[in-house]
């Protein structure tokens, strides 16, 4: 009878790739640990950023840097103060305004529904149809409210690095190689100019999305005229699909004055959705944020899935530094060929 030998797999696995899997596993942990601490930061610097030109003139005219960085912010403030306090008590009776015309639409929507219908809308609780929307709205609202919150603290951070943003860049850039600190230098100079780009072309497009939505809602005697437009500038905040969602309450809202203003209000918002997409975006945007409506919806839909509304916002601008990247770093992992035919696509869309 021959004899059987039993046999031995061994696997050996370096110490270096042990190593990098317990590292990304940590670094996993860490982001969704720190994720909140990681969306105020990327705010602040969004903030800072932005407003680091403006800082630059007070200096280039002898002011010290921390009185600019002050002045700057301290009239940004100024400004958002006085218009919730012009217009805090308007909105706010608009809101009831808004939410009882809802809740009437919808007790008269439920009521000219044949029986069967009415009855396979309604939840099997016996609530109305809102509950159904109730977790999605409820949902919307916090992230909402998220975002407010980290907005507040990222813009006491962004004080701090507008006084001392210069000099934190510095300290980063000691850890770059030296080899490597001039593609670092040009990749921090081109994301300045998207991030400025996108943060300065978002408040002037949301600006005319309020002064477009408020002078015709206003001419048509639609009710809440000021609460819908500045939803439609907040909405237009959002890449793409915002302002097409300002229009629904807006439209509903403008039936109940008649079809002409509804339709009205429905051929104005879609004619400056298409207008702000193709003119005044490109307009306001320059050259420097080049990308398509397929890759901003990508880009939106991940960041809003990882955090919210804030994420939503923050992955636009990083996006569109990734063109910078792959010229930079990844030129010869991605090849010549390929970085130039992508230039040349994004020239002929700009």
């Amino acid at each position: 009878m021959p004899e059987t030998r039993s046999q031995r797999t061994i696997v050996d696995v370096p110490w270096r790739t042990l190593f990098k899997i317990i590292a990304a596993v940590a670094l996993v942990w860490l982001w969704f640990e720190l994720y909140q601490i990681v969306l105020v930061l990327l705010v602040a610097i969004v903030l800072a950023v932005t407003l680091d030109p403006a800082v630059r003139g007070l200096e280039r005219r002898g002011a010290p840097r921390w009185v600019g960085s002050l002045l700057i912010s301290g009239a940004l403030l100024t400004a958002v103060c006085i218009f919730f306090w012009l217009t805090w008590s308007s909105l706010s009776d608009q809101a009831r305004l808004v939410m009882a015309s809802f809740n009437g639409a919808e007790r008269e929507l439920l009521k000219s529904l044949p029986p069967w219908m009415r009855n396979s809308v309604k939840p099997p609780s016996g609530g109305d149809v809102t509950s159904y929307l109730g977790p999605y709205a409820l949902r919307i609202a916090q992230s909402t409210m998220t975002a407010a919150a980290y907005t507040a603290l990222g813009f006491v951070l962004m004080i701090y690095l507008l006084i001392e943003g210069r000099t934190t860049c510095e300290w980063m850039l000691a850890f770059v190689a030296t080899e490597n600190r001039g593609k670092a230098e040009r990749t921090l100079d081109d994301c300045q100019r998207v991030i400025v780009a996108y943060a300065a072309g978002n408040a002037l497009t949301s600006l005319f999305a309020i002064c477009v939505a408020y002078a015709v809602l206003l001419a048509l005697n639609v009710p809440a005229a000021l609460l819908l437009a500045v939803l439609a500038g907040i909405a237009d905040f959002v890449p793409v699909m915002g302002f097409i969602a300002s229009a629904i309450p807006a439209i509903l809202l403008a039936s109940t004055v008649s079809a002409y203003a509804a339709f009205t209000v429905t051929l104005v918002y879609g004619a400056y959705h298409a207008v702000e997409n193709y003119f005044v975006g490109p307009w306001v945007y320059g050259d420097r944020l080049k990308l398509s409506n397929v890759a901003i919806l990508v880009a939106f839909a991940i960041g809003a899935e990882i955090a919210g509304v804030i994420g939503a916002l923050l992955a636009l601008p990083v996006a569109a530094i990734y063109p910078t990247v792959e010229r930079i770093w990844l030129r010869e992992q991605v090849g010549e060929t390929t970085v130039r035919e992508h230039r040349e696509i994004a020239r002929k869309a700009g």
